[in-house]
């Protein structure tokens, strides 16, 4: 058993490097294309940002449809106004998460 698994350990260790030192790459491989681009220009926001009376209001478009408001008071906290359904009717969100709670349990104390 012990010569066995020797014997099997030395061909799988020499077999890259005899493979690699016959030189049997096939002739006919052609170079990989390449890879698309991951960033769509087209599904970036654009986002303008104005002034109205002393709160700074960005506007947040995809596609040229207004589909959220980010408002910073002078003295507060942002929030933000999201079309939830595309209808043109914004409700206020104080932040953006998305309400998804992972449990955390305590399983053990050192």
């Amino acid at each position: 058993m012990r010569h066995t698994i020797a014997t099997l350990m030395f061909c799988l260790t020499t077999l890259p490097a005899y493979a690699a030192g016959t030189g049997t790459q096939p002739k006919d491989l052609e170079p990989l294309p390449e890879p698309p681009a991951m960033v769509d220009e087209s599904m970036e926001p654009q986002v303008t940002i104005i002034k109205q009376g002393e709160d700074k209001v960005e506007q947040y478009r995809l596609n040229g449809r207004l589909y959220m408001l980010k408002v910073t008071p002078p003295h507060g906290v942002s929030y933000y106004l999201v079309d939830q359904r595309g209808d043109g009717q914004f409700a206020r969100q104080d932040n953006l998460d998305s309400g998804v709670r992972v449990p955390q349990w305590v399983l053990m104390k050192f």
